[in-house]
């Protein structure tokens, strides 16, 4: 069985650590901002066909409206909200 899911696109705000846009500490969804306080997991994707990209995923805990799922694929350096 496969999940399906909607990506939203999203502009997000990383700590640059010892590489650039090391781990996501905001985001943007509807003009709103949400601040992360906690990454709760984070796994990444093979890329297996150009329909699949590699990514790396982080499901993240915000401030005031719970936890998300984040998505950036790598090559294309985009950042989504995963619905």
């Amino acid at each position: 069985m496969r999940i399906m899911t909607d990506l939203i696109f999203i502009k997000v705000e990383c700590h640059a650590g010892y590489k650039a846009d090391e781990y996501p500490k905001s985001f943007y969804w509807d003009n709103t901002r949400f601040e992360i306080i906690d990454i709760l997991d984070r796994w990444y994707q093979i890329e297996t066909n150009p329909e699949l990209p590699a990514a790396n995923y982080y499901k993240v805990q915000t401030v005031l409206s719970g936890s998300f799922i984040l998505k950036l694929e790598i090559k294309s350096h985009k950042w989504y909200l995963v619905i």
